[in-house]
């Protein structure tokens, strides 16, 4: 199972990237999350990856944070969803959003999502309403995104000055502040690689 590539990001557009690792070029697709925390072509990228086997295809889906492929590989798991929907989730709705109308049953958001109709936003309820907590990146009390502190602001600084996506870092910062709220910003760095790492 390949679980990860680094290497130059040769090719970018918005839904599939290229990788040389070692000579050898990496066709994956990708959401427009990932899209948007990538960084110019040419420079050095890492992305988790799933690899998806059918009878007649090996294909690669590539995702800025092991977050999101986690989210990716529950979405596969509804009946009726396969890579290319779950995609376009992803592409759609960021993972707190789609949590939100998983939580309330907001038939119109996720119809609002190419490729879902009634019936298939119907399931996704059904069957994601108990697993989603997991994705979440809100407090629940008020279902505001967890804020930036002074650390928090540091540690996205130092993951920017490795190479990583701003918005990407500052994720990865809110799931790491989300876990240790008093944590000093070399400690939320090291947090935060390590799931970017996952």
């Amino acid at each position: 199972m390949i679980g990860s590539l680094r290497g130059r990001l040769t090719r970018k557009s918005i839904d599939e990237v290229t990788l040389d690792v070692g000579g050898i070029g990496w066709r994956v697709w990708i959401p427009l999350s990932t899209y948007e925390a990538l960084p110019a072509e040419g420079e050095e990228a890492a992305l988790v990856t799933h690899l998806h086997v059918r009878e007649d295809e090996l294909t690669l889906y590539g995702f800025a944070s092991a977050r999101e492929r986690r989210l990716f590989e529950t979405l596969i798991g509804v009946s009726g969803v396969g890579p290319r929907l779950a995609l376009h989730v992803l592409s759609r709705l960021t993972p707190d959003r789609f949590v939100a109308a998983i939580r309330r049953q907001d038939l119109t958001t996720l119809t609002g999502i190419s490729g879902v109709g009634k019936k298939t936003a119907e399931r996704l309820v059904l069957e994601l309403k108990d697993k989603v907590a997991e994705f979440a990146e809100v407090d629940t009390a008020d279902g505001e995104p967890v804020r930036l502190t002074t650390n928090g602001e540091d540690a996205v600084k130092a993951l920017v000055a490795l190479g990583i996506g701003r918005a990407f870092a500052e994720r990865a910062v809110q799931q790491s502040l989300a876990e240790a709220p008093e944590a000093a910003a070399p400690e939320l760095t090291r947090r935060a690689l390590s799931s970017i790492r996952e």
